[in-house]
């Protein structure tokens, strides 16, 4: 009983924190590594059951989620298709391969997110002193896409901090609110952990652990809603600050308690 009490708690803190920064993998997933799960089957589970997280909070961040509808058709297929990519390189990597990059990612993404508000202000006092550039708009728009395609790889990998490096690229490729960026965010990771979840039932039945799923998906779907209730209602500075703190925190985390 106080297994499941403990795991609900970490499925509602990760759910919650997944819709507001990202980063939820790194509550979860050591918790089930605590009470002995292996890192295969815990890995696994724990995908599947943020799924229900990821859906309450891009329900509860929909009017967002709609205003950016023409640029998610663009995206979605690529965090599909890289969630895909990476949940089948877990069926046949060791859990750890991406362990040792992770602390750099989450850095990566971090200082995106913090510099974000300096290259967004330059980028908009550029199109107003001059008529938009196509080739450099081409750019962009690759770099994003290609970015997002990578991140999903990532995401159906192991995933941790996915949603702080989806803002960070956002932020410095788009001039776009950090509120919009994060309901595309909460669809994209959606995706890439549904499409994963999806593989390891097809391929990996056996590895996936039924009562952990269901607990971490009751707690990380209600983690959702209370997620975007709470993170509609931050400033874009109240947000920022938020997500570089959680980061840290997350960083800290791995790199000196593993």
């Amino acid at each position: 009983m106080l297994e499941i009490v403990v795991i609900l708690i970490a499925g509602f803190w990760a759910g919650m924190i997944n819709v507001v920064v990202g980063s939820g993998t790194l509550v979860t997933f050591p918790t089930l590594l605590l009470f002995g799960y292996p890192p295969i089957v815990a890995n696994i589970s724990n995908n599947i059951g943020l799924v229900g997280g990821g859906l309450s909070g891009s329900w509860g961040y929909r009017r967002e989620v709609a205003a950016n509808r023409r640029l998610l058709l663009r995206l979605l297929p690529l965090s599909a298709l890289g969630g895909l990519a990476g949940a089948l390189l877990l069926l046949v990597l060791p859990p750890e391969a991406f362990r040792a990059i992770v602390p750099v990612l989450i850095i990566i993404g971090l200082a995106m997110v913090a510099l974000a508000p300096r290259v967004q202000r330059a980028a908009a006092a550029k199109a107003l002193e001059a008529a938009p550039d196509a080739e450099s708009s081409r750019r962009r728009s690759l770099l994003l896409l290609a970015g997002i395609g990578v991140l999903g790889i990532y995401g159906g990998y192991f995933g941790a901090a996915q949603g702080i490096l989806i803002v960070g690229l956002m932020s410095m490729v788009m001039i776009e609110s950090l509120q919009r960026i994060n309901a595309i965010k909460n669809v994209l990771t959606t995706a890439v952990n549904a499409v994963a979840a999806a593989t390891f039932m097809a391929f990996a039945w056996e590895s996936i652990d039924w009562t952990v799923v269901l607990v971490i998906a009751v707690g990380a779907t209600l983690g959702g809603l209370v997620g975007a209730r709470v993170g509609r209602r931050l400033s874009p500075l109240a947000l920022r600050a938020t997500i570089l703190l959680i980061g840290s925190v997350a960083l800290i985390r791995i790199v000196f308690f593993g």
